[in-house]
């Protein structure tokens, strides 16, 4: 597998993408700019919030995530993730730099 290696300490997670990996990292500015995206006025409403997402929201979080943890490595889309792993890297990225 290739891709950047993961600072757990930073809140970084990794999520697997066929032969590559990109980093996920939940940063503050990745928290404001989910919190804009999705509506919410609140950590708290955040956390409602995820846990009612559509596809598209799904890839929105995934897409703000991936950029704060350095962007995708080139040619590979995030729309090709599957949703199950999708929601399991943000899941883990949220528990990563929360814990």
């Amino acid at each position: 597998m290739t891709g950047p290696a993961v600072n757990t300490a930073r809140g970084e997670v990794a999520l697997r993408l066929g032969r590559d990996s990109v980093r996920l990292c939940l940063t503050l500015g990745a928290l404001a700019e989910l919190e804009s995206a999705l509506g919410c006025d609140s950590i708290s409403d955040l956390q409602v919030r995820l846990g009612r997402l559509g596809g598209g929201e799904l890839l929105t979080v995934l897409d703000i995530l991936v950029r704060a943890g350095g962007g995708p490595p080139a040619g590979v889309s995030l729309a090709a993730v599957h949703p199950g792993d999708a929601a399991r890297a943000v899941a883990e990225a949220f528990r990563v730099a929360l814990a």
